[in-house]
């Protein structure tokens, strides 16, 4: 029993620091802390915080590092990080599925740059169109929420004239949609719905920024939608 309620305080503790570092509280190679501060930082016993750092550098989220300086601290979130964060319930090969993530993430300032600057007015009536499909979809759950929200980045991508990277990010995401096709349920209501929102208004500000054909303000976007671990 007692080790069943330290796990518990574990995955707590490790939870916390966890969406600190998606939020970028702390950033790749930015000091966590070490067990001791730790451990004064949160009231956990000992036992607990070192459960809760197995648990972030099993999941890649942070590395400890020895000697007089070390300590923990945050690494980079990696494409499987990303995948279980936003909730996907990839049905198999979850690597080629990572990999796949990642190389879409890579594409993404290109493609939009590339939509920012050859977007036509067809397009523009499009894109928003599928923004307001995108908004109807987030009131119904994450699941319809990533569906349309794949279809918008789809349609982004056909605007490009570059028609090699087009290819490769519409089939790395085509590839997702195979093997991860729903989202895992989420509990906390109000939880779901800040994770909704959150990422329909960087979507909308995305396309926006497309429409507006302002390439800076694309980029900031492209940057902010990485932040949040989107698909």
């Amino acid at each position: 029993m007692t080790s069943f309620v330290a796990q518990t305080r574990a995955q707590v503790l490790a939870g916390e620091i966890e969406q600190q570092i998606l939020d970028r509280e702390f950033k790749p190679g930015e000091l966590i802390g070490t067990i001791d501060a730790l451990k004064t930082r949160t009231g956990f016993a000992r036992s607990t915080v070192a459960e809760a750092i197995r648990i972030l550098t099993d999941r890649g989220l942070a590395e400890i590092r020895p000697g007089r300086s070390g300590g923990l601290f945050a690494t980079a979130a990696g494409p499987m990080v990303r995948i279980r964060h936003t909730l996907l319930a990839v049905t198999d090969a979850p690597a080629s599925v990572a990999e796949a993530v990642a190389v879409r993430e890579a594409l993404e300032v290109l493609i939009d740059v590339d939509a920012a600057e050859h977007r036509t007015s067809r397009d523009i009536t499009a894109m928003r169109k599928l923004v307001r499909r995108l908004q109807v979809a987030a009131g119904r759950g994450r699941t319809e929420f990533l569906l349309a929200n794949w279809d918008l980045h789809e349609r982004i991508a056909q605007i490009s004239p570059n028609q090699t990277g087009s290819a490769l990010y519409l089939s790395m995401m085509r590839f997702v949609r195979e093997h991860a096709v729903a989202a895992r349920h989420d509990d906390d209501p109000v939880s779901a719905a800040t994770w909704l929102k959150d990422r329909f208004e960087i979507h909308e500000e995305l396309v926006e920024a497309i429409v507006s054909g302002d390439v800076p303000r694309t980029k900031i976007a492209v940057e902010q939608h990485a932040g949040l671990s989107n698909f």
